[in-house]
């Protein structure tokens, strides 16, 4: 449902309006409910996405939530990290000079502090820019402060309103597309049991939750009727087949057999998605499915979905590496082990069945 915009911020004439949000898949995901605002609050004007390789893959041949979807070329602190980033002077030239055709009326940053993001904003040259900032970074014409903990979709939405743009919905929805269930269809046939998927993997090892307490609450699931499905990238194959093979019930490995859209086919079907925090997680959530999520307590409080109805966080709230002692909260040590191997299987799988009951009853 929509909101009055603000009439005090709105801005007037606006037919071409760019956000950039060059990270990953769930940083994407993050951003959907702003754009829902922007569209609600002016649906005569064009968006365009300025993002990531993945970002720009997942929306060719969409024209929702965003019109165009444009790749950012490599550029330090905006499509890569703060360091070693290969830029291709003549690239990033060229990607501004097109920007610069492009004549946006509005330009919005939901890239982080600033302090890169900024100065790539305005180099745009858009009407009226927006978006966060740190004390240090570059000012916009438009900004709100950039303070690390808070919900992502909140962050972004506080960022759309900046331009007067607001929604009602806060939950992250993507439209599935037909080509995106042929794909999925293609790999997992439809049956009659109800399907869920485990997505073992995650970018950052801290984050992964131990195979062997996936692979259980697998089994509890197949137990309960459901088809069990395991997902992930190519580096995740030896942790998906791990699973398939230690599950006592059979699990079909899908690892490396699905593009991004494909995944989103499947993961639109599923009752139940059961992942580390990690895109794929946030995806499912967008796509429909219902999720539980495994979580360093502290990562929830960015990373977590809005609301409840369909949606369990598990949480460890360790505070010191399991190797050295050091305290999380304030330090990298470097070691790169599980912070979250202690959230009990039970949990998980209590979470999990409560969430696939329903499904499991309707499909009987």
């Amino acid at each position: 449902m929509p909101l009055l915009p603000d009439p005090d911020l709105v801005v007037q004439d606006v037919h071409k309006i760019a956000v950039l949000r060059a990270g990953g898949l769930g940083d994407f995901i993050f951003t959907l409910p702003a754009l829902r605002a922007l569209r609600e609050t002016y649906p005569e004007a064009e968006i365009t996405l300025l993002g990531g390789p993945l970002q720009t893959g997942l929306l060719e041949g969409r024209n929702e939530p965003v019109q165009h979807a444009i790749t950012v070329p490599p550029s330090t602190g905006v499509n890569g990290p703060d360091t070693g980033v290969k830029e291709d002077k003549g690239a990033l030239q060229s990607f501004f000079i097109r920007m610069k055709e492009e004549r946006f009326d509005l330009a919005l940053q939901m890239h982080g502090g600033g302090g890169y993001s900024n100065p790539f904003v305005s180099r745009l040259q858009a009407r009226v820019t927006a978006g966060t900032r740190t004390p240090e970074a570059p000012p916009l014409d438009r900004t709100i402060p950039y303070v690390y903990h808070q919900s992502e979709v909140l962050r972004h939405l506080e960022v759309a309103n900046l331009v007067g743009a607001r929604t009602a919905d806060l939950e992250p929805r993507l439209p599935i597309m037909n080509g995106d269930l042929a794909e999925a269809g293609c790999v997992v046939p439809n049956t009659d049991r109800p399907l869920v998927a485990l997505h073992p993997g995650a970018g950052d090892p801290r984050r992964q939750w131990p195979p062997g307490k996936f692979a259980a609450v697998g089994d509890s699931l197949a137990e309960a009727g459901a088809r069990v499905v395991i997902v992930g990238v190519e580096e995740d194959r030896a942790l998906v087949s791990g699973i398939a093979a230690t599950m006592r019930h059979e699990a079909t490995d899908l690892c490396g057999r699905l593009s991004l859209a494909g995944l989103a086919g499947v993961l639109s079907r599923c009752a139940v998605v059961v992942s580390n925090d990690s895109g794929p997680l946030h995806l499912a959530g967008a796509v429909g499915a219902a999720t539980v999520g495994i979580y360093w307590g502290p990562n929830l409080i960015n990373a977590g979905p809005p609301t409840r109805a369909r949606h369990r966080p598990a949480l460890s709230w360790r505070s010191d590496c399991p190797v050295c002692g050091t305290t999380l909260f304030d330090n990298d040590c470097g070691h790169a082990v599980s912070v979250i191997a202690d959230i009990p299987t039970g949990e998980v799988a209590e979470y999990a069945l409560e969430l696939f009951a329903p499904a499991g009853r309707d499909a009987v």
